[in-house]
């Protein structure tokens, strides 16, 4: 059975750096896609980033451009976002999950066709 596996969340200062980590087990053929989403109390989920798995295209939202960076380890069948710089307002549950048709585009992921459990990030003095 096909499923999205994340960690890596936790409490982390303002100024400060995590990695999240994605592992995706059980997919009988390679996915097209894969990226980030997150949630924040009281707010929609909105993406955050994404990676195609051919060619290596990536997408960010405009507010963690520059700070996160997206990279895919094919071998070990896992994608992690780098988080530079965080600030409060990246506080949010985040997600990963998997296009299984289309390319990452300009505009993220245009379906999702599974997804994790979420790991909590906290940003905070």
């Amino acid at each position: 059975q096909a499923q999205l596996l994340e960690s890596g969340g936790g409490l982390v200062q303002p100024g400060g750096s995590l990695r999240l980590s994605c592992v995706a087990s059980g997919f009988t053929s390679d996915y097209s896609a894969i990226g980030w989403f997150r949630q924040a109390p009281g707010k929609e989920r909105e993406g955050v980033s994404c990676i195609s798995s051919r060619g290596g295209t990536t997408w960010y939202t405009n507010s963690v451009k520059d700070r996160f960076a997206i990279s895919r380890d094919a071998d070990v069948n896992t994608m992690y976002l780098q988080m530079n710089d965080l600030k409060p307002e990246d506080t949010a549950v985040y997600y990963c999950a998997v296009d299984l048709k289309f390319p990452c585009t300009l505009g993220g992921l245009i379906t999702t066709d599974y997804w994790g459990q979420g790991t909590q990030v906290t940003v905070s003095s």
